[in-house]
């Protein structure tokens, strides 16, 4: 490709909070986003549900795991292959290239290993076109934490919003994204997101999610277990950082013995107050405003938390800026595999902790069929 022009990309990504498969259009260069597409979230059939599950914080190097995770792999590859042939379909489309974000089990920088389940060249098997996959595994290899790679997606979203501002993404983990008045970024996996939430209310409601925050706007905060879970060392670390939904799990013990509702509500908390934390401590700047996005943005408990906390700035939920809160990752996906066809960086020094900008993802062309 040796003119630069708009493409038409979808991207496919895994919700870290195990709420389905994000599927977003979006028409890009690169650099500028010119239009944001249909968008859909396909929720996970039960018996992938559990495949996915079964791997988290599972490392696929080990021979004890490798074969469980690749069937994962299949399963969960041959899943969002059908849900991009049926959205390519109904909302006729010709994409001109998929950003497969996958899903990831494993995340672990302090021992340069990341794992996302999604195969590249199934995808592009499957559905005819030509897909770009494995995002992290560059950024990891030249020493960086891996992720958050949105920040390039956000910088280019943002674009005429006053600054400093501060994008929240909300999923599995939670990220903060700082956009500084003269083009600075900073960005980092600050602490504990959706996971926290929704596995408590798995395992002792029997619901994927706490819907709404409805459990947790009934409950009552436990201060004290809120204070000792705010002494997990990740959050103490300093940026950059990144982790995935697993290095937070066994804190969450010390939910144990409180209700269903008063669990909710404290593991809400826990997030609200991480992000808070975060922000005080490690911007360089205080931003004028603060946008939500992720599927934490539609929990309006957590959204009330974060603000009790933020009381000097604007917290605002990402449909209120016209952003579709849920497609954002799908959408930065979408957005990186352009680049990647363009030869141009998705990680930076002061996003991932890299040396210099790196270049992720790899090229699958898909077979030629007779």
């Amino acid at each position: 490709m040796n003119n630069i022009k708009n493409l038409t990309a979808v991207g496919i990504v895994g919700s870290t909070s195990l709420d389905g498969l994000g599927l977003a259009v979006t028409e890009t260069d690169g650099v500028d986003v010119y239009c944001r597409g249909p968008s859909r979230t396909v929720p996970y059939e039960d018996e992938l549900l559990d495949q996915i599950r079964s791997v988290l914080g599972k490392r696929a190097d080990s021979p004890e795991n490798a074969v469980n995770i690749r069937r994962a792999e299949i399963a969960f590859s041959e899943f969002a292959a059908a849900a991009v042939c049926g959205f390519v379909q109904e909302e006729s489309l010709v994409p001109d290239v998929l950003g497969f974000g996958g899903h990831t089990v494993c995340h672990r920088p302090s021992e340069h290993y990341t794992h996302q389940i999604g195969d590249g060249q199934l995808m592009a098997d499957l559905t005819g076109i030509r897909t770009v996959t494995r995002f992290r595994n560059a950024d990891i290899l030249a020493g960086g934490q891996g992720a958050p790679f949105a920040p390039v997606y956000y910088e280019a979203l943002a674009a005429k919003m006053e600054r400093p501002l501060v994008i929240v993404d909300i999923g599995g983990t939670s990220e903060i994204v700082w956009l500084g008045s003269s083009g600075e970024m900073k960005a980092f996996v600050c602490g504990p997101g959706n996971a926290v939430i929704n596995d408590w209310v798995t395992k002792h409601g029997g619901m994927y999610m706490d819907y709404n925050g409805k459990l947790a706007v009934t409950g009552h905060v436990d201060q004290k277990i809120l204070n000792t879970l705010m002494h997990h060392k990740y959050i103490a670390l300093s940026p950059p950082k990144a982790c995935d939904r697993t290095v937070f799990a066994e804190k969450m013990e010390h939910l144990e013995g409180l209700t269903l509702e008063d669990g909710a509500a404290t593991a809400t908390a826990f997030v609200a107050e991480s992000v808070a934390y975060s922000m005080a401590l490690y911007l360089p700047e205080p931003p004028r405003e603060v946008i939500v996005c992720g599927g934490g943005a539609k929990n309006p408990t957590l959204m009330r938390f974060l603000r009790q906390r933020l009381p000097e700035v604007s917290v605002r939920n990402a449909s209120d800026v016209g952003w579709e809160a849920e497609a954002a990752d799908a959408q930065a996906a979408a957005f990186w595999a352009v680049r990647r066809l363009y030869r141009l960086p998705v990680s930076f020094p002061s996003t991932t902790g890299v040396v210099e900008p790196v270049i992720g993802g790899e090229i699958f062309e898909p077979a030629a069929r007779s």
